[in-house]
């Protein structure tokens, strides 16, 4: 039997990939850089991890699964040239353990964690038990990967590095098309040709679902359409057609009928991502009240608007937001929520080309809270770039403050905490390893 070595085994796109394939019989092994309670996880599972990347832990006959995030110079990806194994990246390897069945893949610049756990989570409880392949912890379930008894596989689609392009789909859904990532694209157009890509990996006779209410997505249908492609188009307007699904406070209308939908998470942007889950079951068959009800049985996934603790009456949330359109989205929960209470927040920015390219986008998005902090950036897979800081962003906000340290900055907004509020530890990195110090603050 050939193993898969995976690089970085204890990342959250990695591990779920790793626990799938060992679901359907693969042997798997990978490395980390650090010991986590993920790769404890893994071993659990009776999968081998190695702390650290050491050339030796690759061998003839392996199969080498990578992510975008490991560099050339890798020991383990340089002992995988030389040995000229098969290097495969991760979204090749989840649609190797997704072969045969029905693939679900939920795509978008923002929003596609929440939406595709809410679709597989929906399903589940609909009674088709798919499989499921998420870059989140799924509340109540532990894991972002699930293997099922049933024939649809639910995958959340990456478009970050043009992953998404290795699924083919019987359903795709875009939550939304907004430029990023223009690090590794170069330019807005390129980006949003990837998507019109995208469309062309769906299967003959597929669907397209996606969210007239963003420019990019309406836009995405339109060119759908003119393809021949099937579509549902999912928003808050009532435009004049058969395909569209109209979301009306707390429950959705289709062909003017108006369905309830049970939802257990707040926010405009979850009632929309209801609605696409909620097109994605009809489609496989689910009748709309009982894809309505099943709806209530997500939870959340983990790190959005996610319970840390609370203490002297103070509520400490941490949030995976590392987008202006996210931030602001997630700080308009954070402010109904809190009802009187102030809403603090300590942001991280991710990556030196981001806080470049949006530096304004976040500082208006961030304005929305009361009390700011902004630490250093979070590098990821980045070098950094002379004159990049997160004093970009706050030099253009009316009460943003940067402390680049990122201790003492969760020192400092615990310390203008008071009763009712609610802080907030914000961003794609390390910064959620924060919330917990603010605890302990507070």
């Amino acid at each position: 039997m050939v193993t898969h070595h995976l690089i970085g085994i204890g990342g959250a796109g990695m591990s779920v990939v790793a626990e799938l394939l060992a679901a359907r019989g693969h042997a798997v092994q990978g490395s980390d850089a650090k010991r986590s309670e993920v790769l404890a996880r893994l071993e659990q599972q009776g999968i081998r991890t190695f702390v650290g990347h050491d050339a030796s832990h690759v061998g003839p006959g392996m199969v080498v699964v990578v992510s975008t995030a490991i560099r050339l110079d890798n020991p383990e990806l340089v002992r995988a040239r030389d040995l000229s194994l098969e290097v495969i990246h991760r979204s090749e390897a989840l649609a190797r353990a997704a072969a045969g069945m029905d693939f679900v893949a939920v795509a978008g610049a923002h929003g596609k964690t929440t939406t595709s756990a809410m679709v597989a989570v929906a399903l589940r409880e609909a009674g088709l038990d798919p499989s499921w392949a998420i870059g989140g912890t799924v509340v109540g379930v532990g894991s972002g990967a699930h293997l099922g008894a049933g024939n649809v596989f639910v995958a959340e689609a990456d478009e970050s590095d043009r992953s998404f392009l290795n699924y083919t789909p019987r359903i795709a859904v875009v939550t939304n098309v907004e430029p990023d990532h223009l690090d590794h694209y170069g330019s807005e157009a390129a980006f949003i040709a990837a998507f019109h890509d995208f469309l062309g990996r769906i299967v003959a006779g597929g669907l397209l679902v996606a969210c007239r209410d963003d420019a990019g997505a309406a836009g995405l249908l339109d060119v759908a359409r003119s393809r021949g492609i099937r579509c549902v188009s999912y928003g808050t307007t009532a435009p004049d057609a058969a395909d569209a699904l109209v979301v009306d406070g707390d429950g959705v209308v289709r062909g003017g009928e108006r369905h309830p939908l049970v939802l257990r998470v707040g926010g405009d942007h979850n009632r929309l991502n209801a609605a696409a889950a909620f097109a994605v079951g009809l489609e496989l068959g689910v009748a709309p009240d009982v894809m309505g009800t099943a709806l209530g049985a997500f939870l959340g996934t983990g790190r959005r608007f996610e319970d840390r603790g609370a203490l002297r009456g103070i509520r400490v949330v941490d949030d995976y937001a590392h987008h202006p359109t996210e931030v602001a989205a997630t700080l308009a929960t954070a402010r109904a929520a809190a009802g009187g209470g102030r809403v603090l927040v300590l942001f991280q920015p991710h990556l030196f080309s981001r806080t470049r390219q949006f530096a304004d986008r976040f500082a208006a998005a961030l304005d929305l809270a009361d009390d700011v902090v902004v630490t250093a950036i979070y590098a990821a897979r980045e070098d950094p770039e002379p004159g990049v800081t997160s004093e970009l962003i706050t030099r253009a906000m009316r009460r943003g403050r940067y402390v680049a340290d990122r201790h003492q900055a969760a020192r400092e907004v615990a310390g203008h905490a008071r009763p009712g509020d609610i802080v907030l530890t914000m961003g794609a990195g390390d910064v959620t390893d924060l919330a917990d110090e603010i605890l302990a603050a507070l």
